[in-house]
């Protein structure tokens, strides 16, 4: 099993006894109670995007683990193939299958292999996303920016709900995990307009479409995750500076999700600062206005930008 799953930031106050009683605290917390767990998902299928790596990766491993067969999506296709070479020799149940959700046909082709091979799905992790952290000037010549955040975080995760969500109501059962952030519940921040947005915009399509499938038996978590140590938050090097989850813990949140099917899981200090927002929206902008300006990007975004210019995108 990949260590990365496990890995914590490097910065000795969010990785040491601190850090990890602060999270803790905050929560929400990892699903321990494996025997529920196993109550929950066993010989139940469960369909994880962004399976390849962090969360989505962890999620897998541990619901197959607890006896569910597991789904596993995403474009890196030999990452897939050995995560679930490795979940079966652990003997596990697993499936790789394609799946871009930038393509509206590959969405269509990957819900209809699902279907076919398993006729039904009872869980759905919408885990796939695309972080972008960059100012916006470095993005007026880049359409990329804005088309691979909307595909990954809004309009593909729609598609897929689409086309599996039938299925579902028509059954009377089934759960989705929408694995948002934080960040969505706060003021919004420079930089982050492309991720914000359409992380936004995906988790208010969701509660709206969540209102009409319960009443048929389908129910919804929302998972506002705060710090997370993996692959696409690491270009933020601030966050290796707070306390977080690991991939693993999260991908336990997620299991915790599916057996307890709250309609929301976010850290304890997301409630009642998100009461504050309407009456600091103001000053609060203000403020990170004036910091913005001292702020730099990414040594990556600055990358991928010379990059892209290199290559004429």
């Amino acid at each position: 099993m990949s260590n990365s799953l496990d890995a914590g930031p490097n910065n000795w106050l969010a990785a040491g006894p601190i850090g990890r009683s602060a999270i803790w605290l905050v929560g929400p917390r990892p699903y321990r109670n494996h025997a529920k767990l196993r109550a929950e998902v066993a010989d139940k299928i469960a369909v994880i995007t962004g399976a390849s790596f962090g969360v989505g990766e962890a999620t897998a491993r541990i619901l197959a683990a607890a006896g569910a067969t597991v789904v596993l999506g995403a474009r890196s296709a030999e990452q897939l193939d050995l995560i679930v070479r490795e979940i079966k020799e652990a003997g596990g149940n697993a499936v790789a299958i394609p799946l871009d959700l930038a393509s509206e046909e590959s969405i269509s082709a990957f819900a209809e292999q699902v279907l076919t091979q398993f006729g039904q799905v009872d869980y759905l992790v919408h885990n796939a996303g695309k972080s972008l952290r960059r100012s916006i000037h470095l993005s007026y010549d880049r359409p990329k920016d804005l088309n691979t955040t909307t595909a990954a975080n809004y309009i593909g995760p729609m598609r897929l709900t689409l086309a599996l969500l039938p299925g579902m109501r028509a059954r009377g059962s089934g759960h989705i995990v929408n694995v948002s952030t934080a960040a969505v519940m706060f003021p919004v921040a420079p930089k982050w307009s492309f991720y914000l947005s359409t992380k936004a915009a995906f988790d208010i399509w969701m509660q709206s479409v969540a209102m009409e499938a319960r009443p048929d038996g389908v129910t919804l978590t929302s998972f506002y995750a705060g710090a997370m140590f993996t692959r696409m938050s690491a270009p933020s090097g601030w966050v290796s500076a707070i306390p977080g989850h690991s991939a693993r813990d999260a991908g336990y949140i997620i299991a915790r999700a599916i057996v307890r099917k709250p309609r929301t899981l976010a850290p304890n200090v997301v409630w009642p600062l998100s009461v504050l927002v309407p009456l600091l929206r103001t000053p609060l902008e203000i403020s990170t206005t004036f910091l913005y300006r001292f702020l730099g990007d990414t040594k990556a975004s600055l990358h991928s930008v010379e990059n892209g210019a290199r290559n004429g995108q």
